[in-house]
């Protein structure tokens, strides 16, 4: 593996966890995610005396706009606000308290519950006041490589999805396990002075982690862009038809997505 630097490291397997931008992805001949034309901000709300909250999710879907408020604690509550940018929200994206503003009066216009808007209003927003949200096309992967040799990915660097399944994290424990179980099969069987049967053999055993996460990444990206893009349609014709009879459906086809058994180690 050549460093930046100019330096060589030895490595039987390299795994590029390196996320959205990864150099590692780049090398397999993945391309690079592309703009959902959405963009998100999220803050996070201390309550010290107890905010008083369920243990559940609160999502509030709005013309152009999607929030969402959970407990993480006792104490805490993170929300998020994604929305489809245009020329009418001026130079929200400026600085944090313009960004807060923004979401505040969208929100209030949006006749939210008290208590929610209250979580943002009172809440530590990070540094960075939007980013936009990007993913990696699911036709990408349909042939793409995700490993080759003893070279893969994962994580983010596989599959960079929009938030509305909120499962990256998880995914990325998924693959995390496939990847330790296909290369714990291909060293259970190796011997230290059997380097070229080592070297096929865990490139066997990342492209059979490839294959087994190839539909899942694919899965991963493309429901939760397709249900973000509907909840967050301004077209009057898809609101009507996601109001009146998608609404259950997407809810549905979420907590599926997320109910998902990648095995054991």
């Amino acid at each position: 593996l050549h460093l930046a630097d100019g330096s060589i490291i030895k490595a039987k397997v390299v795994i590029g966890c390196d996320g959205v931008n990864s150099v590692v992805a780049k090398w397999l001949g993945l391309p690079k995610p592309i703009l959902s034309g959405r963009s998100a901000t999220r803050g996070l709300a201390e309550y010290p005396a107890g905010h008083g909250f369920g243990p559940e999710i609160l999502q509030f879907i709005g013309h152009g706009f999607r929030s969402g408020v959970l407990p993480c604690s006792d104490t805490s509550v993170y929300w998020g606000y994604t929305w489809c940018p245009s020329p009418a929200d001026g130079d929200a994206e400026e600085s944090v308290d313009k960004m807060r503003s923004h979401v505040v009066a969208k929100l209030r216009g949006a006749k939210i519950p008290a208590e929610a808007l209250e979580v943002i209003e009172r809440s530590e927003m990070s540094d960075v006041a939007s980013s936009p949200l990007r993913f990696r096309s699911p036709l990408a992967l349909v042939r793409g490589s995700i490993s080759r040799g003893g070279v893969c990915v994962a994580g983010d660097a596989l599959h960079p999805m929009t938030p509305e399944l909120g499962q990256g994290g998880c995914a990325a424990l998924e693959d995390g396990v496939v990847l330790a179980r296909c290369l714990g099969e291909a060293f259970s069987h190796c011997h230290g002075h059997e380097q070229d049967d080592e070297g096929r053999r865990v490139k066997a055993a990342l492209e059979k982690y490839a294959e087994a996460r190839r539909w899942r990444s694919i899965q991963l990206i493309t429901a939760p862009y397709v249900v973000g893009f509907i909840q967050q349609s301004n077209n009057a014709v898809v609101r009507f038809v996601r109001d009146r009879f998608l609404a259950g459906l997407l809810a549905k086809t979420l907590v599926a997505m997320a109910d998902y058994d990648c095995g054991t180690l």
